[in-house]
């Protein structure tokens, strides 16, 4: 009789909910490369996915088939063709503008404050996408506006993930969020968190900002969620509990 595993895999505790197991796995093995692999090892492949190495030869055979995976002269395996030809597919199609703004509304929906996307821009940082709150009373800044790198939250964010120093970003780096009141304008509160790329590099900020009497902690459990879901949709891994 096969073997039962003491314990679930790594890959299979991050399987689809009704999903095709053997492709889960497959898939897996595909995530098991991270930035500065060239090529693994079987030994590497199966600690990394928890596999047995049975079953990691076999999904291998679909994948090298497949040209997803190239099994080198030293028995090592490497990422194939397949992988560069999906990759330019997508970059061709790619608008960050779809990925950005869809969150930014869902944002503002279950928040009903206004939520921006900021880029660094030097001693500056950038408006890139904004979506203004259904209330009234809000901030008015607007996509394309210029704003301090040093004050508010999202210059905050992007100066702690480029390595400014002092507690105040030894905090925000520990907690992967940012949230004050008056920071920038007297009567503006915001709340930002890091959007990070497929290298880890930070591609952003995500912020929401409001009025300080409408100002609420719990804006922090939602933009850190808006956050890790723009990093996984961008490729990269979000370090912080959302």
């Amino acid at each position: 009789m096969p073997r039962k595993a003491a314990q679930v895999s790594v890959a299979d505790q991050h399987a689809a909910d009704g999903g095709a197991v053997a492709v889960d796995r497959a898939l897996f093995v595909l995530r098991a490369f991270r930035a500065g692999d060239t090529t693994l090892s079987l030994v590497e492949l199966a600690q990394r996915s928890g596999l047995y190495k049975s079953t990691l030869l076999r999904l291998l055979a679909s994948l090298e088939h497949a040209r997803l995976i190239v099994r080198h002269g030293d028995g090592r395996y490497g990422l194939g063709p397949e992988v560069a030809r999906l990759h330019a597919v997508y970059a061709a199609s790619f608008s960050l503008e779809r990925v950005v703004m869809p969150v930014l509304q869902e944002l503002v929906r279950t928040t009903r404050e206004s939520a921006a996307f900021h880029i660094d821009q030097g001693e500056h940082r950038l408006c890139l996408y904004r979506v203004d709150s259904p209330q009234p009373v809000r901030d008015h800044i607007r996509a394309g506006d210029l704003l301090p790198r040093n004050r508010g939250t999202g210059g905050r964010i992007l100066s702690a993930f480029s390595g400014a120093r002092g507690e105040i970003y030894d905090t925000i780096r520990r907690e992967g969020v940012a949230s004050m009141v008056g920071d920038r304008v007297p009567d503006i509160a915001g709340v930002s968190s890091p959007v990070f790329g497929p290298d880890g590099a930070l591609k952003g900020a995500v912020t929401l900002t409001c009025p300080t009497v409408r100002f609420d902690e719990g804006f922090r459990g939602h933009v850190l969620a808006a956050a890790r879901q723009l990093t996984l949709a961008l490729g990269g891994d979000f370090p912080y509990p959302a």
